[in-house]
């Protein structure tokens, strides 16, 4: 089965018919970045980083012909990207997504229903971001000289706004150090499901040799049972932020194991302004940055810093 008839199946299996046919039947997957649905809204789809609604008679930029989402159209899909049992991807729905087949995630947004300070659940869900994940070959190619030293990888924290390739980036990581035969031990740490989601036993994102995948397990006890069990030379993970997370690389380093992992902010500044990083930037746990956005599409190249914020690589195009 194409990548194409994949998507096709599993947008057919979870959107009710007009809406798979207007939005996603005939448009070129490949640019296909989000589907956005909100009860008593225009559906919108992002392609290619524009904005489209989507209309009986498919994509538009006429919001007078989209189609409205109902809060019908809204439980439906997540009755059947569930597979017919919310309670079964509770845990999932906690977070505030849902991972389906090939690493498509739901962002899902509704009425949290707390227990103190835990979340329990969410329930009477208003509106539903469907994100596709994608490879683009080579995206990682810029910087990877300079992640490595006399070939001691450096620890690298990649760093952009939401939806603009953090993601995309680390997948090609993990590949281009195979494609290259460097026999580095990887351990990902895929939180969620979505950096090397399995479909029908297949894996068409991470294709390393050299990669081993703990998926939907914390960082704290993925850290802690990767190193123990799995010997890896790097641990790959995505989003830190908790202290939680800050602890488990700490703990990484003490151990002698590299890490890259990704976090949100929009530059070199806003991320120093962190407050829960500032351990990591004291200790220097970091030694290189990188940075992304979406200038010219998710995974525009930045820049790249070392441990001191010190621009060791930046764009070559000029912005201003």
């Amino acid at each position: 089965m194409s990548e194409k008839e994949n998507i096709n199946s599993i947008f057919m299996k979870i959107l009710p018919e007009k809406i798979f046919n207007a939005a996603i039947k005939n448009i070129n997957y490949k640019q296909l970045n989000e589907l956005r649905l909100r009860a008593g809204k225009p559906i919108v789809v992002i392609l290619g980083n524009q904005y489209y609604f989507v209309s009986e008679k498919g994509i538009t930029q006429n919001i007078d012909e989209s189609i409205i989402c109902t809060q019908c159209d809204i439980d439906n899909i997540i009755f059947r990207a569930s597979e017919c049992s919310i309670y079964a991807v509770n845990e999932q729905i906690k977070q505030g997504f849902i991972t389906i087949n090939s690493g498509i995630r739901i962002g899902i947004a509704g009425t949290g229903v707390c227990e103190g300070e835990q979340i329990k659940t969410i329930k009477n869900f208003t509106s539903l971001v469907i994100r596709i994940p994608h490879n683009i070959k080579n995206c990682s190619l810029l910087a990877l000289k300079y992640l490595f030293e006399k070939g001691e990888f450096k620890n690298t924290l990649i760093v952009s706004p939401p939806g603009s390739g953090k993601t995309t980036f680390i997948r090609d990581f993990i590949n281009q150090l195979s494609e290259r035969n460097i026999s580095l031990n990887i351990l990902l740490l895929d939180e969620r499901g979505e950096i090397s989601p399995f479909c029908d036993g297949e894996n068409n994102l991470v294709v390393s040799n050299f990669c081993d995948v703990l998926s939907f397990i914390n960082k704290p006890q993925g850290f802690l049972i990767g190193i123990r069990s799995l010997s890896p030379s790097i641990i790959v993970c995505d989003e830190i932020g908790a202290n939680d997370d800050i602890l488990a690389i700490e703990y990484a380093g003490y151990c002698g194991v590299g890490v890259m992992a990704t976090a949100h902010a929009g530059s070199i500044n806003e991320l120093k302004n962190k407050p829960n990083f500032k351990s990591l930037f004291d200790k220097k746990l970091f030694k290189r940055f990188i940075v992304l956005s979406s200038r010219l599409g998710p995974g525009t190249f930045e820049g790249i810093y070392d441990e001191n914020f010190v621009p060791i690589k930046l764009a070559d195009i000029d912005y201003s």
